[in-house]
């Protein structure tokens, strides 16, 4: 009773000390060391990584402040040559093996050891058992056989209150696993009570986060761990400034020289389309980790919409060398010959990346998008659904669904799916412009507009909703809604200095001309002929428009003030404006 005593004191000091503030960076040092030995020691690797690069962006410690080893119980002593043993059996992926030489250990590490090296057989026969022939697209279909033994062991342990930090991880994974989601979230909650520094726990809890509410309503431990869980969830949640802020609070805080932090803002600023800015980030973290390849996969998607083939070839031959059988290495090749415009190719090395790892959401959506290309809808879909099954917050694959079903001209299904990819992304003008475009193929012109002007209204990317709103109020017979749309839409174009669609830019240019002439306003509509005659395709109605105004000033002459007055009530909050003045401005 003593010797358990004098241990619990022990995990009360190292676990429990983190609820330190951040100012005590020799404490956080000293539990991420301890940590990084447990799990060590339990063979999660990932949790051990994770914790090393966190310990290696603070400072050394001195001799003396180094935390003590390990105080070992009289079980951990009768369990310590079985456990050596299993544990080298392990590291060499021999599970059944380490497994069978566990049974009967008492000791809490020896039981989870047990538990995890059966768990991961069954993971391995499952693997093992997926027939190739059927491709990534099947591989969902085969199950772990172990998982519902382990339930039933883990439970009655969970019953009688003996699974501790680890043991209720691995509890709470075989719970995902058999998707039981709501079991799982409850007992990923309890672990992180009781071990706050397994970060496992946390990533694991925050794949089954799918709110902002969900997340609110839970109850986590009170630690310096959570600012790291909160900045990765809202970065997840597509909360980019509140995720950007946490960020820089744990910068601030000390963990500066992080490269985790670096690979998570420069994601981050991915998500929200600031490519320069993930760019820069992500060409800093190669040169503190040039051997690094997590979210490397990332780096390739901002190079490929930048086009940037000789940099994204670069990094495929420099993570080929470094380890061609890595999921992220195979995505980086596929977004390459993607961009070559080898889609097949493409699609094959997607498909590779999905047979090293079935739950790679990055690898589901882009081989969706390869199925698009080479019009393989029915593949498409299959593809956007098993990386919604993976991760239902991708805004992508439910783009994605939405884009397919509009090619298969069932526009019910694609406001279904736009709906969901808006839910997950409200201020995407992208979103929204194809909402508006699936409202309109269903003659609901109202919402259509509605989502037209939210569009503009967020920042239009492709600088298009301004230009649907417009020819809808045409369409609608709303023409001086329509005018207006048309006016902001040529100003914001040529404000902005970029190069002109000739063919948008002259419709817009053409009907203002039209609309200024029956209105009776000359110049206005004189300047818009002349406009138009800078366009190919509305040079000869430009002439005639000149033509008509001639003939009309030489009987009449009407000046052309305040063209505008307040609009029609039709939804669309158009704002009142100038009229076009086009004079400084050369497309």
């Amino acid at each position: 009773i003593l010797q358990v005593q004098s241990v619990l004191k022990v995990l009360v000091t190292v676990f429990c000390s983190c609820y330190h503030p951040f100012g005590d960076l020799v404490q956080i040092k000293k539990q991420l060391i301890s940590v990084i030995s447990l799990c060590k020691e339990r063979g999660l690797v990932h949790s051990v990584k994770w914790a090393s690069e966190l310990a290696f962006a603070l400072d050394p410690l001195p001799k003396n402040e180094l935390p003590p080893p390990a105080i070992f119980t009289e079980e951990d002593c009768q369990d310590l040559d079985a456990f050596g043993l299993a544990k080298s059996y392990f590291d060499l992926k021999e599970y059944d093996r380490a497994a069978y030489f566990l049974r009967g250990c008492r000791s809490q590490k020896a039981y989870f050891l047990y538990m995890y090296s059966r768990y991961l057989s069954g993971e391995k026969k499952k693997d093992d058992e997926t027939v190739d022939s059927l491709g990534p697209l099947e591989k969902g279909q085969v199950r772990n056989e172990a998982l519902r033994e382990l339930r039933v062991e883990l439970s009655k342990k969970h019953s009688a209150g003996e699974l501790d930090g680890f043991a209720l991880y691995l509890y709470g994974v075989v719970l995902r696993k058999l998707d039981l989601l709501k079991e799982a979230v409850d007992v990923f909650v309890e672990a992180t009570h009781a071990l706050p520094l397994h970060w496992g726990a946390w990533l694991e809890l925050c794949n089954l986060i799918t709110n902002i509410e969900m997340l609110k309503a839970l109850s986590l431990p009170d630690c310096w761990i959570k600012d790291f869980f909160m900045a990765h969830m809202y970065t997840e949640l597509q909360m980019i400034k509140e995720a950007l802020q946490k960020y820089q609070s744990l910068i601030e805080a000390g963990f500066s020289k992080s490269t985790y932090i670096i690979s998570q803002i420069a994601v981050a600023y991915h998500n929200i389309r600031d490519i320069d800015q993930a760019l820069a980030l992500f060409n800093e973290l190669r040169e503190q980790d040039p051997f690094r390849i997590e979210n490397m996969d990332t780096f390739s998607n901002l190079l490929y919409v930048r086009s940037m083939k000789p940099e994204l070839s670069y990094l495929a031959h420099n993570l080929v060398e470094i380890d061609k059988y890595r999921v992220e290495t195979c995505c980086v090749i596929g977004n390459y010959y993607s961009l070559r415009s080898q889609h097949e190719k493409a699609a094959l090395y997607f498909q590779r990346a999905l047979k090293l790892n079935p739950r790679c959401l990055g690898a589901w959506t882009l081989m969706g998008h390869e199925y698009m290309e080479m019009k393989n809808t029915s593949a498409a879909i299959q593809a956007y659904r098993h990386a919604i099954e993976v991760n239902k917050r991708d805004y992508r694959a439910w783009y994605g669904l939405g884009q397919t079903y509009e090619i298969l001209k069932m526009p019910f299904y694609c406001l279904y799916y736009y709906r969901k990819a808006h839910q997950l992304r409200p201020n995407d003008s992208r979103m929204l412009v194809a909402l508006g475009e699936s409202y309109e193929k269903l003659s609901q012109q109202v919402e259509a507009k509605k989502c037209y002007w939210r569009a503009y209204s967020v920042g239009d990317v492709e600088r298009m909703a301004l230009l649907k709103l417009a020819k809808l109020h045409e369409q609608l017979n709303e023409s001086d809604d329509a005018a207006q749309c048309y006016i902001i839409y040529i100003q914001d174009i040529f404000s902005c200095g970029e190069q002109l669609e000739h063919a948008e830019v002259s419709t817009a240019l053409r009907y203002l001309g039209q609309y200024y002439f029956k209105n009776k306003h000359y110049d206005e509509a004189s300047l818009c002929a002349q406009r138009c005659c800078d366009y190919n395709d509305a040079r000869e109605e430009g002439k005639a428009l000149l033509r008509q105004i001639s003939q009309v000033r030489d009987q009449t002459e009407t000046s052309s003030t305040d063209l505008f007055g307040p609009l029609s009530s039709n939804n669309t909050p158009v704002r009142r404006v100038s009229p076009l003045d086009l004079s400084s401005f050369t497309p």
